[in-house]
Order: structure tokens, then C-alpha cells, then sequence
């Protein structure tokens, strides 16, 4: 049984100076913890925090913890891109899929899991609720767990459960859990999720992200029959298909019937519908994203997004040039998974500027220092409000070509030129 205590303070206040502390992510970050962690890593020295993506933790952020506790990102967020660009904070690019290994092959060492979860059922079951992604694998091996007790909390289905005996420390609490409000679909974003919906055909099996233009795109699909999903995480866009039975699952091979999914994150409406639901199955993230899982189902669709695309299909997705900004996530691991997926197929969707059309996405070559997530080999389509790109089975001319057709068109005979005069083809 844990130890039960009055604060939160008096929870984390068994984490020493020297350790490694994994947070629980996403739409379930611990802020309560995480602010008394704040108060007591004072007086430590040399604290880890490892994460995905926190939400509302601009505690740990505070510059006077410098030299006390130092954050060490598998993907960058609004909290963390500015400490990790200042060199105050450390980024680690690699597939969320591999992330879960790392901690049970002890090559990511996890002293303390810092979670928030439900309050436990009659058999002393609680619930990582919203956000199973790394944390259930960290948890697994932590050797300590301090849990944030929230009757908020969604009981979710699948890998989500810890048992009261696993917890070392508990602070119960009644906080609102986070939400993500969606605002206005842009006239660009809807006609991309046009676009993306053109090529989603009855039974496909869909991962998708978070934002407008997922969200557009699934909009779209109301006239679609028996899709599926298996993907790292969905939000609002999914449910009102689910409601009609555009979403039925039958067609897929992992978890028939039953929508897969690694977290959460969206509306209260959206927290509802996922508690205690048995049709939604939250699994470790390993499993999710595993691309032989994942080819497993067929005709799988992925859609993801980029910050910049070069005109032989290059895709970066995590930095703008050395600036770090988001990470690498799961997109290759469904890029591969949906390539390996009988009639599966993965899209890239973004729209064809930034900065109000003062810079082309689709760039003759990509930034300096930016990473390349996903190679020119492995990607199928690209789409802009512009159209649709096919690179499949494509030659570099080929791809440029099409590349610079769906651009802006205040943009395409300079990445004509460039195509011509940098990169010596005949376009």
C-alpha cells in the first residue's frame, strides 16, 4: 500500500539529488507534482527530469533550478524549446516506439515516475487514464512510483493499470484535467483535409495526429464505411465518426472492433467518452507504434505533418534548421508501418507557406542543421492546399516536378530555377 500524504510536497520529497525522474505526459501531466518538485529540487543538485511532452510545467522550467534540475526531452514543447535551444535543457531524437526499451533495457535508467492517475477501484486498481504512451514501461521498471490521485481521472482499458501496491507515495487531490481547445479550421487547412480525405478509402485503418488539418480531414469521411484506427493518439475529430459508425474497426487484423490508441488529448467530452470504454483499448506505446504491429492491419493510412519538405522528398519534422521544436515522434514508425501494410499508404500534409506566406515549405533543399525524420524513400504522398504530390516509385526530377505543382504558386519558378541551376535537373 502506498504511504499517503496531506501535500504534494510531501510526496516527491523522497526524490534525491543524482536521480532520474520520468513524468507522465501529454493531457495527464502531474502539475501538482511537478510544482512541489519545483519547491523541493532547491535544495538537490543534479536532478533529471525525462518526459515526452508536458503540459502547464513551466515550474520546472525556472531558471533558478539550473544546476538542480535539468530537463531531458524526447520531444520538445512550449515549456521546454527555448531551455533546450539555450543549451539549458537536453533534446534525445528518437522513434517513440523505442522509447519503452530504453527503460527496460536499462539504457534510460528510471529512479522515480512521477503520475497522475485514478482512484482505485475495488480490487486496488488505479488507472494511468488519458496517457499510457512510455509511462506504462517506466513505471514498469522505476523504482519508485509517486502518484498525483485524481478522481478526474478517466479508468481507461488496456495497459493503463498500476495496482495500489506498486505505489510507493500518494497525494489525492480533485483538479480539472487538461484540455485542448480547438480553434478555427483555416480556409488552407480544410482544403488540405479535403485533399487527405480524397485518398482514405472504405476500411482504411487511420493514424493521424493532433490539430486542423487531421481534424479537416476527418470531417470529410462521413460517407466512408467500416474505417478503423491505430494510432498513437486521436482527440475530438475521431468521435463524431465513431458516433455516426463511420469508425467501426472490423476491418483491422490488431484488435478488431476495438479502437487502438497510445493517449488522448482533447475536450471533457472527449475524457467521457473514453472512460471506462471498452471499445477504446490504451496500450503501451512499444506496442502502438511498433511498425510490424502496425503493418499487421491493412490498408493503413497514416497522416502526419512537417515543418519543411525539400524537392527530392526529404522530410524534417523536428527542427528549424539547428532550433529544435518539436521531436521525431511516432511518424516513421507509421510511415514504415503503413509502406509494409497490405494497400497501406502514408501521407504528409502541410500547408505550402509559413509566416503568412513570407517562406515556401517546399524548399530547394532543407534548412542547415535540419534533421531529416522521414527519408525521400519511404513517403507515398505529400499534399498542400495546392494538391497532391505522389513520390512513390518517382525519379528526383519526378518529385521535384510535382513537388513545385502543389507550392504556392509565388514560389514555383524560383524552385523551378533552383531545381535547374542547384540541383541539375531538367524540369
Amino acid at each position: 500500500m502506498p504511504q499517503f500524504t496531506d501535500t504534494a510536497l510531501e510526496a516527491v520529497s523522497a526524490i534525491q539529488s543524482g536521480e532520474n525522474v520520468w513524468c507522465h505526459s501529454m493531457a495527464a501531466t502531474p502539475t501538482v507534482l511537478l510544482e512541489a518538485l519545483a519547491v523541493h529540487a532547491r535544495s538537490l543538485s543534479n536532478v533529471t527530469m525525462m518526459q515526452l511532452h508536458l503540459e502547464h510545467a513551466e515550474a520546472i522550467a525556472d531558471p533558478e533550478l539550473e544546476g538542480r534540475l535539468r530537463n531531458r526531452c524526447f520531444f520538445a514543447g512550449k515549456t521546454t524549446r527555448q531551455l533546450i535551444n539555450e543549451g539549458r535543457a537536453d533534446y534525445v531524437p528518437m522513434f517513440l516506439s523505442e522509447i519503452p526499451k530504453e527503460f527496460r533495457r536499462g539504457h534510460q535508467r528510471v529512479d522515480t515516475a512521477l503520475v497522475q492517475v485514478s482512484t482505485p477501484d475495488q480490487h486496488g486498481n488505479c488507472s494511468l487514464g488519458i496517457s499510457v504512451e512510455a509511462t506504462a514501461a517506466a513505471c514498469d521498471v522505476a523504482g519508485r512510483i509517486i502518484a498525483h490521485m485524481n478522481p478526474n481521472m478517466p479508468r481507461t482499458h488496456g495497459d493503463s493499470f498500476i495496482n495500489l501496491r506498486d505505489i510507493a507515495f500518494a497525494y489525492v487531490e480533485e483538479t480539472p484535467l487538461i484540455t485542448l481547445e480547438h480553434g478555427e479550421i483555416s480556409d488552407v487547412e480544410q482544403r488540405i483535409g479535403e485533399i487527405v480525405s480524397s485518398r482514405v478509402r472504405d476500411g482504411d485503418c487511420l493514424q493521424m495526429g493532433i490539430g486542423a488539418i487531421p481534424d479537416a480531414a476527418l470531417s470529410f469521411l462521413h460517407d466512408r464505411r467500416d474505417l478503423g484506427v491505430h494510432t498513437e493518439m486521436f482527440s475530438d475529430g475521431v468521435l463524431d465518426l465513431i458516433e455516426a459508425g463511420v469508425i467501426t474497426n472490423d476491418n483491422k487484423k490488431i484488435a478488431r472492433g476495438r479502437t487502438v490508441t497510445g493517449f488522448v488529448m482533447g475536450s471533457e467530452r472527449l475524457y467521457r467518452f473514453v472512460d471506462d470504454n471498452p471499445e477504446v483499448t490504451f496500450l503501451d506505446i512499444e506496442f502502438v507504434n511498433n511498425p510490424v504491429v502496425i503493418a499487421k492491419n491493412p490498408q493503413v493510412t497514416s497522416i502526419n505533418s512537417a515543418i519543411q519538405i525539400d524537392l527530392t522528398g526529404q522530410v524534417c519534422a523536428d527542427s528549424m534548421g539547428h532550433k529544435i521544436y518539436s521531436g521525431v515522434g511516432g511518424q516513421v514508425d507509421f510511415v514504415l508501418g503503413a509502406t509494409f501494410s497490405d494497400h497501406g499508404k502514408s501521407i504528409i500534409a502541410l500547408p505550402s507557406t509559413a509566416k503568412h506566406g513570407a517562406l515556401s515549405r517546399l524548399v530547394p533543399a532543407l534548412e542547415r542543421g535540419a534533421g531529416v525524420v522521414t527519408t525521400r524513400a519511404a513517403v507515398d504522398y505529400v499534399v498542400t492546399e495546392y494538391g497532391i504530390a505522389e513520390l512513390r516509385g518517382r525519379s528526383i526530377a519526378e518529385r521535384a516536378r510535382d513537388l513545385i505543382n502543389i507550392a504556392h504558386p509565388d514560389y514555383r519558378e524560383i524552385l523551378s530555377r533552383a531545381a535547374r541551376d542547384d540541383l541539375g535537373l531538367a524540369i
